[in-house]
């Protein structure tokens, strides 16, 4: 088992954000404070209609609540500190938060719409030996409102285009069931008609395989888009790529897969890392439709972005297609991932550990 958070990763001694309020959370603090439920729906309105930055823009509500929301919650944006613009469009963001650590969080355009990838941690714990995301291990857990509040900054950004965020993956820096109930907040609100109403099945949450949230996660009962970062065909290469493995080794990982398939009746995606000379030979995608056989699935082959700070190649182009060709032939759903930002510090947490050095370390 993951031991527990510090108190300090799982709540940072910082001022609550405004956006990790769910609506029926926001007319429960107004009914506290002896204010109409009613104005729930109008903050909610100013928040994520209007999109304002400060309480003080809300005008149609009584300067004393506005006063009182200022005096306990944050709403200002996260401050920008970084921005590469890809030639194919893509965006990553570098933001600070309130106590100075940064995150990243990126805006990918496809023919279907713009997506946002966000971030759900400062750092990670699990120690994957092939992402820049675990250099300097975990500072803290994010707020649900500053999960949110990454889409929001991206939207505003958009809105001087009349462009609309219209699907989120929760693929940046961190493990999102490390975080689950920030996490399921962080669902909630945006998913909310009066939020920013991103569908269920705009959303997909990746996993690397933390099995009992898995259950979990199962049983909620929401229409969200489910993804495993799954990078092996067999438990050996798996817990030498990554350490969650050696945990929750893959027979119990499948296991809980499985579970999760007859549950929600949903399929389930498998995200497949292509690291040359150690996962992407024809065996190994002979010995991956074996592992997934039977199972309601779709496999997303990823050919790697370099990080410098790794050791890992990319697989050459013919060897990708014939290892994609072989999945094929076993009946295996399977497709390769568009590159995006390939002319950018692409690869999830490089161009924080190039920015911040002092935090990734």
């Amino acid at each position: 088992m993951l031991k527990p958070l510090s108190e300090k990763q799982q709540n940072p001694a910082i001022m609550p954000s405004i956006f990790s309020l769910e609506l029926s959370d926001l007319e429960n603090w107004l009914s506290e404070i002896k204010e109409p439920k009613f104005r729930g729906a109008q903050i909610y309105n100013w928040l994520y209609e209007k999109r304002v930055t400060s309480f003080e823009e809300m005008t149609n509500l009584p300067k004393g609540l506005r006063d009182k929301l200022e005096e306990t919650f944050h709403v200002h944006p996260m401050k920008e500190v970084a921005r590469q613009e890809s030639s194919d469009g893509t965006i990553k963001f570098l933001f600070e938060l309130q106590d100075g650590y940064s995150i990243e969080t990126v805006l990918m355009r496809h023919e279907y719409g713009n997506s946002v990838c966000v971030t759900t941690q400062v750092g990670c714990r699990l120690g994957c030996t092939f992402c820049a995301s675990t250099l300097g291990g975990l500072k803290r857990n994010l707020l649900a409102g500053e999960i949110v509040a990454q889409v929001l900054q991206v939207q505003r950004a958009l809105d001087a285009t009349e462009e609309r965020v219209s699907s989120i993956v929760i693929m940046g820096i961190g493990e999102p069931f490390d975080n689950y109930d920030g996490l399921i907040k962080f669902l909630k609100v945006v998913n909310h008609d009066k939020g920013l109403n991103i569908g269920a099945r705009h959303i997909t949450v990746s996993t690397s395989g933390i099995v009992p949230y898995i259950y979990k996660f199962a049983d909620e009962g929401m229409q969200i888009n489910f993804a495993v970062s799954l990078h092996a065909p067999n438990t050996e290469i798996r817990s030498r790529l990554m350490p969650v493995n050696r945990m929750y080794p893959m027979e119990e990982l499948m296991e809980s897969i499985r579970y999760y398939t007859k549950k929600t009746g949903r399929r389930i995606s498998f995200e497949y890392g292509l690291f040359g000379g150690v996962n992407d030979q024809v065996e190994h995608a002979e010995e991956l439709a074996k592992l997934i056989k039977n199972v309601k699935c779709h496999v997303n082959l990823i050919p790697v972005n370099y990080v410098p700070e790794r050791d890992y190649v990319r697989t050459p182009k013919n060897q990708i297609f014939k290892f994609l060709e072989t999945l094929k032939k076993r009946g295996v759903n399977a497709t390769l991932r568009r590159e995006q930002g390939h002319d950018i510090d692409a690869a999830c947490g490089q161009l924080r550990a190039k920015e911040r050095q002092e935090e990734t370390r």
